[in-house]
């Protein structure tokens, strides 16, 4: 990553009145010089939330950030879950926007690559007592990615295995915290290692629904009992889903086109197993920051104790809605095409 660090820190006046802050002046500098206390409750608590969003050097040479108000808002719904303070939103973007001018060469021009952004919040209480921080810093790192999978854009395979679950009601899975991410690692070191998968389809429940495809949103197109076209993706309800912001941008659009049925509601490893015995099954793909929208080709689905291999027909499908959602997100992305409200100039 670049060695780019915007960071505000705030010291709170209450650890039970987050509101009552005092304001400090934001710095840059190099994140390798930030040191912290052993004590600091990220470290033992996991009182830390983050945001990830990138911005894009268009095809006119501007540089964009992609829907930053929906992540802020995110962010700040999870920092109310985590005891961890308020922000101001629309100061937080200006700032971005400012560290990205500075670091504007490091934007890459290229279309296959961006400029990652992480806001990051994390706890700095010095003290090894359990409760609501009363000391925060807020910052945000970034610099130049590329593809988010080696593969490109290339169907991925997912390991279905209802024995390890990501996220429960009244958990924290509706929330970006580094916590719901650390335990899934090994499952996904394992998948990759004895079944070659490069991702999990996380499931929940006896019904085994699917919720999540690693760490992205995950969606299906298919032609429902009913024989209408149908697009689907799991509801935020339920509290097991994030909600992402390239989710809402393809619903989004999905809706604007009024091409096909687009419903938010669950669905599970029985509905996506008979759908495609059945022929209606036409696409299955995740959607998220860093793989914007990933194809699935392959389902390894664990049933007592054997593994089954689904193939999904997500390449060959006819209309390719995937591609359509993607090409145009990516578009937007670039500047080919505007969608007012959706980017930030910087």
């Amino acid at each position: 990553m670049r060695h780019n660090l915007v960071t505000i820190s705030r010291r709170l006046l209450g650890t039970q009145s987050l509101g009552k802050q005092t304001k400090a002046e934001p710095v840059t500098g190099d994140p390798r010089c930030s040191f912290y206390h052993q004590d600091v409750d990220v470290l033992h608590y996991a009182a830390e939330l983050f945001e990830g969003l990138k911005a894009y050097r268009g095809v006119d040479g501007k540089i964009r950030i992609f829907r930053p108000e929906l992540n802020m808002a995110r962010m700040r719904r999870t920092a109310v879950r985590a005891s961890l303070p308020d922000f101001d939103s629309q100061e937080l973007i200006k700032l971005i926007v400012e560290m990205l001018r500075v670091d504007k060469d490091w934007v890459p021009n290229s279309e296959t690559a961006s400029y990652y952004i992480r806001p990051t919040m994390i706890g700095t209480d010095p003290t090894l007592g359990v409760g609501a921080s009363s000391e925060a810093k807020l910052f945000v790192i970034g610099g130049p990615v590329g593809p988010y999978y080696a593969t490109g854009f290339k169907p991925v395979s997912l390991l279905a295995d209802s024995r390890y679950i990501r996220a429960f009601p009244g958990g924290v899975g509706a929330f970006k915290m580094g916590c719901n991410y650390a335990p899934t690692i090994a499952i996904s070191n394992n998948a990759a290692r004895d079944q070659n998968c490069q991702q999990i389809m996380w499931l929940y429940g006896e019904d085994e629904q699917i919720t999540e495809a690693g760490t992205m949103n995950i969606f299906a197109l298919w032609k429902n009992k009913e024989g209408d076209l149908e697009l689907v993706t799991p509801p935020l309800d339920s509290g097991l889903i994030l909600p992402g912001v390239t989710r809402q941008s393809l619903l989004d659009l999905a809706r604007l086109w009024n091409e096909c049925k687009v419903s938010e509601r669950p669905f599970t490893m029985r509905d996506v197993t008979d759908a495609l015995k059945e022929g209606r099954l036409l696409q299955l793909f995740g959607a998220g920051t860093a793989a914007v929208v990933s194809p699935i080709g392959e389902i390894v689905h664990q049933q007592n104790g054997q593994f089954v291999r689904m193939k999904i027909p997500t390449m060959d499908a006819n209309p390719n809605l995937m591609q359509r959602l993607y090409q145009t997100i990516a578009n937007i992305q670039y500047g080919r095409e505007q969608m007012p409200g959706w980017t930030v100039e910087c």
